[in-house]
């Protein structure tokens, strides 16, 4: 079964920046679509962004293009997010998901096409 293990989270104050990483046991990393999510208290959980197995293609919710990038490292088995430009409403619990694909240029948006899950890393944006 696929492990995968986020942190990078913290406290940060608005305007800030943050890097999120997510460490994935599966093998080959490199055949493993990966995304993050988000979500607070109350809400339904928000897709974030995706990035295919090879890394060429991502995808990126729309509150947050511009600011967050998701990208991957396969020689270390880890995809990351880079948040800049931090606003109090990304305030959340981040995770990390992945799933394996047949298709090295293929990655999903909904959660329910993911069957990895990380256990969650908070991010809280101050203001």
């Amino acid at each position: 079964q696929v492990r995968l293990v986020e942190s990078g989270g913290r406290l940060v104050q608005a305007g800030g920046s943050l890097r999120l990483s997510c460490a994935s046991s599966g093998r080959p990393f490199s055949n493993y679509a990966m995304a993050w999510f988000r979500q607070t208290p109350g809400k339904e959980r928000e897709f974030v962004a995706a990035i295919s197995a090879s890394g060429g293609n991502t995808n990126h919710a729309d509150s947050v293009k511009g600011r967050f990038t998701i990208s991957r490292d396969n020689a270390r088995n880890t995809v990351y997010l880079q948040m800049d430009s931090l606003k109090p409403e990304d305030t959340a619990v981040y995770y990390c998901a992945g799933v394996r694909v047949l298709q090295q240029g293929s990655y999903y948006t909904t959660g329910r096409a993911y069957n990895a899950w990380g256990q969650g890393t908070q991010v809280t944006v101050s203001s």
